[in-house]
């Protein structure tokens, strides 16, 4: 059988160093531009719900087998 851990004291210097560092990486990476690829991609998937939902706009019978 297997004995739990006691939670150690927090340390709240360490726990608002820890909480500054993540804040200070999230800030530099939401700053950094999207990469062409995504951006490409995002255009692309835009493209085709466009024309899924045009496609289904259209009657019945004008509709093409894709």
């Amino acid at each position: 059988m297997t004995q739990r851990q006691r939670a150690r004291p927090r340390n709240e210097q360490a726990d608002r160093e820890i909480d500054e560092n993540l804040k200070r990486a999230f800030d530099q990476i939401a700053s950094e531009p999207v990469p062409d690829r995504f951006t490409d991609l995002l255009k692309r998937l835009k493209e085709k719900e466009a024309g899924k939902t045009r496609a289904q706009d259209q009657p019945e019978e004008n509709r093409s087998d894709d």
